[in-house]
């Protein structure tokens, strides 16, 4: 076992639950990823695009921060698909997939009115029957498309 991407994991999830409290506690808002975006987008409450904006800048900045200071954000492309000087690596199965994978990500935010920030993180915190149902249909569709992914179609190389 590897302690220390154990002690990484553990951190960052714990800096998410701080910064969900945080946006909780002083704007009385969920930190639902999908949400923040597409009312920023759509600009619905006017006025309100501030907050959204600066959260969104953090999420993108605070991993640059740490590349930067030379930490690194741990290679993940290792085991699957890339050399072991990538961070990400490509694409397992291409970019096609991708944006179809993108757009039913999309769609399903919308009918589950929600992300898994956002079920996952802040309405489980809340015991929030909605975000529990939720939480388990992500997870449920996550297994079979592993599942379907590696075993009957063959993608993902080996982890």
């Amino acid at each position: 076992m590897d302690w220390m991407a154990s002690l990484h994991g553990l951190a960052g999830g714990v800096l998410i639950g701080l910064s969900a409290t945080w946006l909780m506690v002083t704007l009385g808002r969920i930190a639902g990823i999908s949400g923040i975006v597409g009312n920023l987008i759509t600009q619905r409450p006017k006025g309100d695009s501030a907050w959204r904006l600066a959260f969104l800048l953090g999420l993108i900045s605070g991993p640059l921060v740490i590349m930067a200071l030379g930490s690194g954000l741990g290679n993940v492309a290792v085991n699957g698909a890339g050399s072991p000087g990538e961070v990400i690596g490509a694409p397992v199965g291409g970019v096609g997939l991708m944006l179809v994978a993108g757009l039913l990500v999309g769609v399903g935010t919308g009918l589950g009115s929600g992300c898994t920030s956002g079920h996952g993180v802040c309405g489980l915190a809340r015991l929030a029957p909605r975000s529990m149902a939720a939480t388990g249909m992500f997870l449920l569709t996550a297994l079979v498309t592993v599942y379907i992914s590696r075993h009957m179609l063959g993608l993902g190389g080996g982890v």
